[in-house]
């Protein structure tokens, strides 16, 4: 059992991390009927200056675009976090940072993907009334990203999570994991809920992704079950991970804070041989609402 459990989070790292057999989905319907804003809508800084394995260009060329629709101003940061450079923008958006030197498939541990100025920085801009969405997925690139997670009070499991009794096998296996209503893991929140009834959330899916735990007064929002495990890494030790979560959302000062454990439920992506959706693409998820949600909190629509 503990050999096929290490066998399945090797491919899983080496398919995840170097995005081997992953392509951009060229249908995906990026186009919002109805936008949120129009004309100068609020300014989001999305990070490519942590040697991201998603960016506005790849990987989240869809989730860009759908934002940009929705009226949505997308910038992309290209150097390190410093007040000067998150002035101006209402939301920072952070998605697998991995940092210098972490590119190796199985590094014994990845070193952080911020300075400590950085996070100092944007803890501040967060308190003082910016938004964060901060994605960081399976390992190791919880490992890069913990300082940053740190700074909210959230901790990282840094694995990965897995759980047969509760995953979609047709969109990916075991770590690919359910949230939904009919199976009592979709917590009650402002972004599951939306504004109407069209935007509800009923269904979530992520693709391979670490568990969280939120501090006091924060709110999960894709509740991890009794039977999910963190298989740690690299050594594939498993633990449980009742409790804990993949997705929460805080108040932090006068801001506003999302973690999410994967990173590939906000994407739009075409997997393997097979092509198989990945992401916002994905048959019979809400993924593509939920990361249009999730963004209307970060920007004061829901409250």
């Amino acid at each position: 059992m503990r050999i096929t459990h290490i066998l399945i989070l090797s491919s899983v790292f080496a398919f995840a991390i170097h995005g081997q057999g992953q392509a951009p989905d060229p249908n995906f319907p990026a186009k919002v009927a109805n936008p949120a804003y129009s004309g100068n809508g609020p300014g989001v800084l999305f990070d490519e200056g942590h040697h991201n394995v998603h960016t506005m260009q790849s990987g989240y060329e869809a989730f860009a675009a759908l934002m940009a629709s929705d009226g949505y101003r997308m910038e992309p940061n290209r150097s390190t976090f410093t007040p000067g450079a998150l002035a101006g923008h209402r939301i920072l958006v952070i998605v697998n940072a991995r940092g210098v030197g972490n590119d190796a498939p199985m590094p014994a541990r990845a070193r952080p993907a911020f300075t400590d100025a950085e996070c100092l920085a944007v803890r501040d801009w967060v308190r003082d009334g910016g938004s964060l969405l901060l994605v960081a997925d399976h390992y190791p690139i919880g490992d890069a990203t913990e300082k940053m997670a740190q700074q909210f009070g959230v901790q990282m499991s840094k694995g990965v999570t897995m759980d047969p009794a509760n995953s979609a096998r047709d969109l990916g296996g075991p770590a690919s994991l359910v949230f939904s209503r009919a199976n009592k893991l979709l917590g009650d929140h402002a972004i599951t809920r939306g504004r109407n009834e069209s935007e509800t959330v009923n269904r979530i899916v992520s693709f391979t992704g670490q568990s969280l735990v939120g501090p006091k007064g924060s709110t999960a929002f894709m509740l991890l079950s009794g039977t999910a495990v963190d298989v740690a890494r690299p050594s594939g030790q498993r633990a449980s991970a009742a409790g804990k979560c993949q997705g929460l959302a805080m108040e932090f000062g006068k801001g506003r804070v999302v973690v999410l454990g994967e990173a590939a439920m906000l994407s739009a992506q075409l997997a393997g041989p097979r092509r198989r959706p990945m992401g916002m693409n994905a048959p019979g998820t809400d993924d593509r609402q939920l990361a249009l949600n999730i963004m209307h909190w970060l920007s004061h629509l829901l409250n």
